[in-house]
């Protein structure tokens, strides 16, 4: 019996689609999907099928919003057609995607990492809010994911990561104090991940931590900050050798955008990294973390500073010694950005670095007696 109106509704959506007006196929559309919801959980797999195959020909044909209403009506059904829900997950408009990426049980893990690989930000956005985003997924958006990417996937308690996954969002905290607070408050963050998240946390990031956090994990983040301050810092790295290259090319003026282009296509990334700190005025050791890090668009900034050529950026980019080497789609983004970024705003933010890096080597001065003077 309910595979009847499907059927008897296909003489009216072949007008619809052929030759009706936007607002006729709209309406249409509106009750197919009407007929669906009302009869949808007693279907058989076939009966599902006609309808797939009605609001597929119909969706192709209908404006962004009446796609995106169909999204959210058919984005919480667990027996959604399966079809409908794959062309709406990977619309370019969000407002038509983002429920189904968020919500439909219908997407496989395949097509989300195939989303997450290739959309924007949006779409990653909205896939980081899943439930149980198993580990294949997240290890795509810890590596394209920018800020609000990733709060937001670290806010999700129900999200999988793998050891990969976990270092990269560590990474990401390096300059965030807010992730910094939110994967420490997350229950299944490995003890080596907390290490390593703690040891790079300011006093006041680790005391919030300390009082937001529930008893057992409280205990937990206190005893790895104990054993930080017990260890004491951590050595630096020792970029001494390539210095001393660095700091004679420089002497005989030979430190220029072909020298750190050869660096940087022979893999020699300590003197890359020294390059750009000497040109740069810099540490090494600040560069390192640059160049080592998951934001490939930070990298951009002290390039264009120092005057590098896109094609030196580019060999910079494609070669760093990162875990996922960059994509063809984030490297056109990075020399679009490139072009677009002067050198006005790149040579302002190397100088809050520089006075940031000034600031934090200044000693620590107790605070004077009352009355007396400082």
């Amino acid at each position: 019996m309910a595979q009847q109106p499907a059927h008897s509704i296909i003489a009216e959506l072949e007008d619809a689609v052929r030759g009706g007006s936007p607002a006729r196929r709209v309406e249409t559309l509106r009750q197919v999907t009407d007929l669906f919801l009302n009869d949808g959980e007693r279907l058989s797999e076939d009966q599902v099928k006609v309808f797939d195959d009605v609001l597929c020909l119909l969706i192709a044909r209908v404006e962004t919003r009446a796609r995106t209403e169909l999204s959210k009506r058919l984005a919480p059904l667990d027996y959604a057609p399966f079809e409908v829900i794959q062309y709406l997950a990977w619309d370019d408009e969000i407002a038509v995607a983002g429920e189904v990426l968020t919500h439909s049980s219908r997407i496989s893990t395949e097509a989300l990492v195939e989303i997450a690989s290739s959309k924007g930000q949006d779409h990653l956005l909205a896939i980081s809010a899943r439930d149980n985003l198993p580990e294949a997924v997240t290890d795509v958006i810890v590596d394209r994911g920018q800020t609000k990417v990733i709060r937001r996937l670290a806010k999700n308690a129900t999200a999988r990561f793998s050891e990969a996954g976990y270092s990269g969002m560590v990474a990401h905290s390096e300059a965030d104090d807010e992730l910094v607070e939110i994967l420490g408050l997350r229950l299944d963050l490995p003890v080596k991940f907390l290490r390593d998240l703690l040891r790079r946390a300011k006093d006041a990031v680790r005391a919030r931590l300390l009082a937001l956090a529930p008893p057992a994990l409280q205990e937990e983040i206190r005893r790895v900050i104990e054993d930080i301050v017990r260890e004491g810092p951590p050595s630096g790295r020792d970029f001494r050798v390539a210095e001393e290259l660095v700091r004679l090319m420089m002497e005989l003026k030979e430190l220029d955008d072909a020298a750190v282009y050869g660096f940087a296509e022979s893999k020699k990334f300590d003197e890359v990294m020294v390059s750009l700190a000497v040109l740069n005025d810099v540490p090494a050791e600040m560069m390192a973390r640059l160049i080592e890090g998951p934001r490939a668009d930070l990298i951009l900034i002290p390039c264009r500073s120092a005057r590098l050529n896109w094609p030196t950026v580019e060999s910079i980019l494609r070669n760093r010694p990162a875990r996922v080497k960059i994509d063809d789609q984030t490297l056109a983004v990075a020399e679009r950005d490139y072009r677009k970024l002067s050198m006005e705003t790149a040579q302002r933010t190397v100088r809050f670095w520089q006075l940031h890096n000034r600031i934090e080597k200044q000693p620590h001065v107790p605070p004077a007696p009352d009355g007396a003077r400082p």
